[in-house]
């Protein structure tokens, strides 16, 4: 176990948190953990099987729907490596260099989450309001222009952000609330001026994952407004229920995102387990949720997944 006294801290280094409290416990903890990223890894990876070996799935929201898997996956493995340090090995270390560069991945695969949502949410605008020319508005190669542009737009904001990061002083406690390094977490612990870096954050937020969630409210805005225009109750029905998996995982995406975000900002003195919980619930609920809502409540997913499986058994 690591002492924690500020003499001997360096620079660079910092000491990532387990669940606080509950240290002695951390190998009986992992179970859970190790649980929710195999079902997370397994689960993504069987979407992404089915979606590229089914040509029958070879259609513009299933090709977002992968998307979403690729980033999920993203988001558990950029995490992985520390959280089984802390658990099953007590390493806390990691240095400032490590510390930025995971960091590029879970912000960058969060941004490019929230834009996948967001391209998920024009593709049932699209196939609601306007069904005719779904098939000439989103082609494939359209698909894949908007595919580099949310790689691009997830990822070219960051670099500056932590570079600027790099160049701050830290002198203050070097232990971080949470089992991953994440951008306000660290900031917090620097003894120089970071108005420079917050503002720069804010407008990154703003810019990207608070947008994305306005646009998408705005698109449903105009789905209901259009679906109500149907005289048939039960094509209605049939209308709002090919969006019930997508504002699910919105909900399951943003709620998570908001509430750490809060609690960053205003529960300075909230016990470290609350920043941990909701830390971990934020990075792990998404990638293990939208494989079971997407093969639950899509017919066309569900089918692929039995035919697998019995196969399989065959």
């Amino acid at each position: 176990m690591p002492s924690f006294n500020q003499s001997i801290f360096h620079p660079a280094v910092f000491f990532l948190t387990g669940i606080p409290g509950f240290e002695t416990y951390h190998a009986w903890i992992s179970i859970p953990f190790c649980c929710l990223y195999a079902t997370a890894i397994s689960g993504n990876s069987m979407i992404l099987f089915v979606i590229i070996t089914e040509s029958s799935l070879h259609e513009p929201m299933f090709y977002f729907l992968s998307m979403l898997s690729f980033t999920d996956l993203g988001l558990c493995l950029s995490t992985l490596v520390t959280m089984v340090g802390i658990f099953w090995f007590n390493s806390r270390e990691i240095s400032l260099d490590a510390c930025i560069g995971q960091m590029f991945f879970i912000h960058g695969f969060t941004f490019m989450e929230s834009s996948v949502l967001l391209a998920m949410a024009f593709d049932r605008f699209v196939a609601i309001c306007n069904p005719l020319r779904y098939a000439t508005i989103l082609t494939n190669s359209r698909i894949i222009k908007v595919g580099l542009v949310i790689v691009f737009r997830g990822t070219t904001a960051l670099v500056p952000l932590l570079l600027l990061l790099k160049h701050l002083s830290f002198c203050r406690s070097h232990i971080l609330h949470h089992s991953y390094c994440f951008h306000p977490d660290v900031m917090k612990l620097s003894c120089t001026d970071t108005k420079v870096n917050s503002a720069f954050g804010l407008a990154i937020v703003i810019s990207t994952a608070a947008l994305d969630l306005v646009l998408i409210l705005l698109s449903y805005v105009l789905i209901i407004h259009s679906v109500l225009s149907i005289a048939s109750l039960e094509e209605r029905k049939k209308a709002l229920g090919t969006c019930v998996s997508h504002i699910s995982a919105v909900a399951i995406f943003y709620i998570p995102m908001i509430s750490l975000s809060l609690v960053h900002r205003f529960g300075k003195h909230a016990p470290p387990l609350v920043h941990t919980l909701i830390a971990n619930i934020y990075l792990l609920i998404p990638p293990v949720m939208n494989p079971i809502i997407y093969s639950v409540k899509t017919k066309q997913i569900r089918k692929a997944l039995l035919k697998i499986f019995l196969f399989k058994q065959i």
